[in-house]
């Protein structure tokens, strides 16, 4: 029992998203009793067990779901033959709680000016792992963009190399040019975000999106892309833009 719930601290530590299962009553002749324990990993991995058979399968089946929709549910599973769907023969019930240990969001910031640093700001506020990134490392410091921020001073095409982007991460572009976002999308683009916007007019938005059709970028990756970023809200200072990012990235997340 201890090594399932160290093994669910050490997933939380490292990011890793698991489903927390645990039978919570039976009734009758079941395979494993109230209190049986599984974790079940993003890939389809388990620690533990909460009976085996159809039961262990189709529980790891709701969990991989609950992983990605986020919601805990109470499970039922009669193993009496004679019922209509049954899922075994021992002649019991069984009802298993399933909870996804998600990990935090993460909020990953394409530059590291005045925008940027305002949306490392404000989305400190708001539950997400900020990550700013940009290749000029003098502006990815704790002096100039203070709180809990992590850092990656690298180019943008070197990001996945250094972080999974996944359906849990969220890239706000803020970068100094469409020069960069062109060199740079293509790697990023390899991977598939929850949500990804650029900052610009939409002139700026058709030049690159042509660039990156050029360099090979199919059509249904950079669709992926909203531009210009943010909702409407007639936005003109560093603060005020931020906050438009990121309402339209809280919009995105809830629903």
């Amino acid at each position: 029992m201890t090594d399932i719930y160290e093994k669910m601290l050490a997933a939380n530590r490292d990011g890793k998203a698991v489903c927390y299962c645990v039978v919570i009553e039976t009734k009758g002749s079941v395979p494993r009793r109230a209190g049986s324990k599984m974790l079940v990993y993003a890939d389809g991995s388990t620690e533990g067990s909460v009976g085996g058979g159809a039961v262990e399968s189709q529980t790891i089946e709701m969990a991989l779901k609950a992983l990605k929709d986020g919601k805990p549910q109470i499970l039922h599973y009669s193993l009496n033959a004679q019922e209509q769907g049954a899922v075994g023969l021992c002649g019991g019930d069984v009802s298993v709680y399933i909870e996804p240990q998600l990990t935090q969001p993460i909020l990953l910031i394409l530059g590291a000016g005045h925008v940027g640093k305002s949306v490392a700001k404000f989305a400190q506020l708001l539950n997400f792992r900020v990550i700013v990134s940009d290749d000029r490392a003098e502006l990815c410091t704790s002096e100039e963009i203070p709180g809990n921020v992590e850092f990656l001073p690298v180019l943008m095409q070197e990001i996945p190399e250094h972080l999974e982007i996944n359906d849990r991460v969220y890239i706000v572009g803020v970068t100094r040019g469409s020069d960069m976002d062109i060199a740079g999308l293509p790697a990023i683009l390899e991977h598939k975000p929850a949500y990804i916007g650029l900052i610009g007019s939409l002139k700026r938005w058709a030049s690159t999106k042509n660039a990156l059709k050029e360099l090979g970028v199919p059509d249904e990756r950079v669709v992926w892309i909203k531009s210009p970023i943010g909702l409407n809200i007639k936005a003109e200072t560093p603060d005020e833009i931020a906050i438009s990012i990121l309402a339209e990235v809280i919009q995105v997340r809830n629903s």
